[in-house]
């Protein structure tokens, strides 16, 4: 998820509590090194074309030729029999898994088997204190952990260590569990690696804006030192990505430029080099644990943090700080372990009254919170919640109310600079302004175009709010001059923006006055009245990670010195985007009891009393994931907000939503079962899509053992279309109107495509529906479409079969005529299968017969009517063969 300078806490530098957005010290040095490097050594870069070296910043692309040599698949196989024959020879049970690929391959040593894991944790720390290597391994598949004493690469000395009873140090039953995970591609993991090497360096070399001449003297005067650096990037990344090959020099590089990232905070590359030198078990240090847990923290995917913390807390429970504790307690309701969540939470408590008087302070709060937590969890607001059409796959969020029918949001959606202008945070684009058409009464949004360029810049502009009289823009923008600025640490801090609207449009933004090069302002919310505006900062002040706080704005357009809103509001953690309007304050906050990640809470306010009791606003707004950038109408109780949750079409995504009152709940519905046209039989598992009135799909459902089906939450009063596809049979599509709070059922039949191939007189046909022509035409009709789709349907279920086409006429008309009419809607007939994907060589011909072969007397010597002269007018196909 993308918008972590507002979500991110606990940074490695105590004076940056928001991120750096570009970098956070431009290494010259390294720059420089490594550019030398790629530039002039070509063991394993070829020259590329010119072209190519312009796209790319002047530095050329990696390609690999051949990959370093591992263990093959059928070498694995035989040393897997080898080991089996060997563990039989010595009657040592075996046993093998392949599933678990967050264990390293080898050979176990198994002493026991648990189903509670504090059973099998009780036995690994009473082996530890023996002096074994002891951990357990945990099957999700059986719910079982296996606690083994020692772990092999080689099953050689796993044997051997069963037969001495490991140098007779453990007298009782053992066994040896073989893990053998598929190996993963290590060949594209080195080319990930190293071509984050090269976007590292392309994006440091554009801050560092060195002129070429500079430039070039430096790589020459950095080749005549003659570095020591390893022969090429791909070896020494590729000895430090296998687990048969880790040497400790190449491990250790890994996990320096892991540190290097991190420092950065470019979590989203630390956390994938951190879980490379992690396949290594050696490598499981305190400090490598937390840092990849705190990576995936940082970048909001709480399962992988999860995982490094319940790791950590496992290895070093006594070592871990109120951070890490808080952190693992996070990760926890973010995964939807909130019991597990409490007692964490519980254990903080009595850490923080350990440290200091201070931190016993906020301890009823804390201890208070589980019984909020149980409350927030028992109840569920009726809501209606809709993921937005304009949500990209990368990050869309803080959603503002421009005008009457316009919205404006922050989104990383334009990556038409993806190669150059990656925010190495979370490996995402940067972010722009758009706006969009809004219909208030469906909160439809569509048609986003990119706001105006004068506020847009090549770094992130978001979180906008305006005036009342929509003339004047407040937003969120990286401290930028004509360049990025930063503070004595190196830090790139943000900066709240003003941009007033003129007959020529935006006015360039300037900062606001209580901004500063030294810490970080955004997120401005401004009253209704236009008369204050509120933010937040880690300003000097701040009581926790990033606080709200408020400014008076004067009639001058000067502001008043800022405000912090106290306790109340603000926590020792995260409070961001607020939006306050005439009756309450909106924001979000990660200190506050909640599901998990940033949740969005309320409060009341009066002129009397100030601000009342914060709520947290439950579900469904809030999930165990980031919920935040929350607005609404409190009369027509819509609006929006933003989050990551599960579920979404990109990192954040932007959802609608409107509360609905008891009476107004939804019961519009379609049900229907699904059956087979002949023998009644109902049809499981057939593929049901919901479609609107322009045929474009809305939902997608497959039918039950029983056949059946259902749509819920519908439109009153509404036409939709029903489409029903299983293979082997004809797809079926009907209209259903829904009426007002009806549930409607309905019931659908299926005919099996077998059953249209008849023989008559001896010769194979496929018998459809007629294939009707207007009198004197040849165009195919839409019914005809219609019928020849079902056509095409045998056709590609039987890929073998070839038809002829044969066309006929009425007697109306002069007889050659009719054959040449004729003749025209054989091969109309033909071009339309064609054109729907039918190879020609399937059809062996299409000719028509004029009025030769009716079906009737109709041959111009009797009366007969427009009806009985059409059935002579159509299409027949033989199949000529299977």
């Amino acid at each position: 998820m993308f918008y972590n300078y507002a979500r991110a806490q606990n940074k490695p530098n105590v004076n940056s509590k928001f991120p750096d957005y570009t970098a956070m010290k431009i290494n010259i040095t390294f720059v420089l090194v490594f550019t030398a490097f790629l530039l002039v050594h070509n063991t394993f870069a070829q020259t590329p074309p010119a072209d190519t070296m312009a796209a790319t910043g002047g530095i050329a692309p990696v390609s690999f030729q051949s990959a370093e040599k591992y263990t093959s698949n059928t070498d694995q196989k035989e040393e897997s029999e080898a080991f089996l024959r060997e563990a039989k020879k010595h009657k040592i049970l075996t046993r093998k898994f392949d599933h678990l690929p967050d264990y390293k391959n080898g050979y176990y040593i198994v002493s026991g088997v648990f189903g509670e894991k504090a059973n099998a944790r009780k036995s690994v720390r009473n082996l530890a204190k023996r002096g074994f290597k002891a951990d357990f391994v945990y099957n999700p598949a059986n719910k079982m952990h296996y606690v083994y004493l020692q772990h092999y690469a080689r099953w050689q000395d796993a044997i051997e260590a069963c037969n001495t009873n490991l140098d007779n140090r453990y007298g009782s039953t053992t066994w040896i569990l073989q893990m053998a995970n598929p190996q993963p591609d290590r060949e594209a993991m080195v080319q990930k690696v190293v071509e984050t090497e090269q976007m590292a360096l392309q994006r440091e070399l554009r801050e560092v804006q060195a002129p070429n001449t500079a430039l070039t003297k430096k790589i020459a005067e950095v080749k005549d030192r003659e570095l020591n650096t390893p022969a090429t990037v791909k070896e020494s990344f590729m000895k430090a990505s296998s687990p048969s090959t880790y040497d400790d020099n190449s491990t250790s590089k890994l996990l320096q430029k892991a540190d290097q990232y991190f420092n950065k905070m470019w979590y989203a590359e630390a956390a994938e080099l951190y879980e490379l030198a992690l396949e290594d078990s050696e490598n499981y240090s305190f400090k490598t644990i937390e840092r990849v847990g705190d990576a995936h923290y940082f970048n909001t995917n709480m399962e992988r943090a999860y995982y490094w913390y319940d790791m950590l807390y496992d290895k070093y429970k006594k070592e871990m700080s109120t951070d890490n504790i808080f952190k693992y307690a996070h990760s926890l309701k973010g995964t939807g372990k909130y019991s597990r969540a409490k007692r964490l939470m519980r254990l903080y408590n009595k850490e923080l009254e350990k440290q200091d008087e201070d931190a016993r302070n906020n301890i009823p709060r804390v201890t208070r919170g589980e019984v909020v937590l149980d409350n927030i969890l028992k109840s569920e607001t009726q809501m209606e919640v809709k993921n937005l059409d304009i949500n990209s796959k990368y990050s869309d969020f803080s959603p503002m109310r421009y005008g009457k029918d316009q919205l404006v949001f922050a989104s990383a959606a334009d990556s038409s600079f993806f190669s150059t202008r990656r925010y190495k945070w979370n490996n995402q684009p940067y972010l722009d302004l758009y706006v969009a058409k809004m219909n208030e009464e469906s909160q439809e949004v569509r048609d986003a175009v990119k706001f105006d360029k004068t506020v847009n810049t090549k770094y992130h502009e978001a979180s906008v709010t305006f005036s009342p009289d929509q003339n004047t823009i407040y937003f969120t923008r990286n401290n930028y001059g004509k360049k990025l600025k930063r503070d004595k640490h190196g830090i790139n801090h943000l900066k709240i923006y003003r941009s007033v609207k003129t007959e020529k449009g935006w006015s360039e933004a300037e900062a606001l006055p209580f901004t500063s090069d030294d810490y970080s302002t955004g997120h401005p919310a401004l009253s209704p009245d236009g008369k204050q505006l509120y933010f937040v900062s880690d300003m000097p002040g701040t009581i926790g990670a990033t606080d709200i706080f408020v400014v008076d704005v004067m009639e001058d357009g000067s502001f008043s010195d800022p405000r912090n809103l106290g306790p109340e509001i603000n926590t020792d953690r995260k409070e961001m985007f607020p939006f306050i309007n005439e009756d309450k304050l909106y924001f979000s906050s990660d200190g506050h009891v909640g599901l998990g990640g940033l949740d969005i809470f309320e409060v009341a306010f009066n002129q009397e009393d100030g601000f009342l009791e914060v709520r947290n606003l439950g579900r469904p707004v809030n999930s165990n994931k980031d919920d935040f950038s929350f607005i609404i109408d409190e009369k027509t109780q819509k609006g929006f907000f933003a989050s990551n949750r599960s579920g979404g079409k990109g990192d954040d995504d932007i959802y609608s939503f409107k509360k609905l009152i008891p009476e107004e709940v939804n019961e519009n519905a379609i049900a229907g079962i699904v059956t087979e046209i002949v023998n009644g039989e109902v049809v499981p598992e057939a593929l049901v899509t919901l479609l609107d009135e322009n045929n474009r799909k809305l939902k997608e459902v497959v039918t039950e053992a029983d056949g059946s089906f259902v749509f819920e939450d519908l439109e009153g009063n509404t036409k939709y279309s029903i489409q029903i596809n299983k293979e082997t049979y004809f797809e079926s599509k009907s209209e259903v109107t829904t009426l007002d709070n009806v549930h409607i059922d309905t019931a659908f039949e299926l005919k099996k495509l077998e059953e249209l191939i008849a023989v008559e007189d001896g010769i194979r046909k496929i018998k459809m529906d007629m294939i009707y022509f207007d009198f004197d035409k040849f165009n195919i009709r839409q019914d005809a479409s219609e019928e020849l789709d079902k056509l095409v349907a045998i056709l590609n279920e039987y890929p073998s079969m070839v038809i002829k086409i044969e066309s006929h006429t009425d007697s109306r008309g002069p007889r050659v005529y009719n054959t040449y009419l004729s003749d025209r809607r054989a091969k109309s007939t033909r071009d339309y299968l064609v054109s729907q994907g039918i190879d020609p060589k399937r059809i062996q011909s299409a000719i028509g017969y004029g009025e030769d072969r009716l079906l009737n007397e109709c041959d111009g010597s009797v009366r007969c009517s427009s009806q009985q002269h059409q059935l002579n007018r159509r299409s027949e196909f033989i199949i000529v063969d299977m």
